[in-house]
């Protein structure tokens, strides 16, 4: 049970239709960060990106959604979703992919546990400086948005097909989509 009275809407859901002010620029961050294409990142290592620190963090909710939406950006399922929130050095995803994922652990951890040399790692691996931008501020914006839903205990559905089954329309409507607030 919801530590406040919210609508009976799972994980994010509830507190955005709770307070739609706060709601409106959150979406628009999820929205620059996680799916503008003037990106070198793909949308499905945005969300990727997201589901790892949404792991790390224990947030049920938030890494099943988004690892559901990368899986279906990068035509992967859940066992490989799992696979790489498990351990992601020992995947076969790219390791300038993995050099952003270790920075967006380290993000999770603390910022100032960014270290130059994993910086140096990435670039030298191919990423560009709005990549690893990009990287710390998915990381720092899914560690606010993980707190969020679970510091206000909201609930989930724990069928994780379910999210699965809804990842093509999420991929479809982005989060700008206002309406999300009513759970199709």
């Amino acid at each position: 049970m919801a530590h406040i009275n919210l609508p009976d809407l799972p994980g994010i859901r509830g507190p955005m239709a709770f307070s739609p002010a706060t709601a409106k620029p959150l979406n628009e961050l999820a929205e620059a960060l996680l799916r503008d294409d003037n990106n070198t990142l793909t949308r499905g290592e945005r969300e990727l990106i997201g589901t790892y620190v949404s792991s790390l963090n224990d947030c049920f909710f938030c890494q099943n959604i988004h690892g559901a939406l990368a899986g279906h950006y990068l035509s992967w399922d859940i066992a490989a979703i799992d696979s790489i929130k498990m351990d992601y050095r020992t995947e076969p995803i790219s390791d300038k992919l993995k050099s952003l994922l270790s920075i967006a652990e380290s993000v999770q951890k603390g910022g100032k546990k960014v270290n130059p040399e994993q910086i140096e790692d990435a670039r030298n691996l191919g990423a560009t400086d709005k990549e690893i931008h990009d990287t710390v501020l998915i990381a720092a914006a899914f560690c606010m948005y993980n707190r969020y839903v679970d510091g206000l205990a909201t609930w989930a559905p724990e069928d994780r097909q379910y999210y699965v089954n809804r990842a093509p329309l999420r991929a479809e409507e982005g989060y700008l989509d206002y309406d999300l607030y009513q759970y199709k």
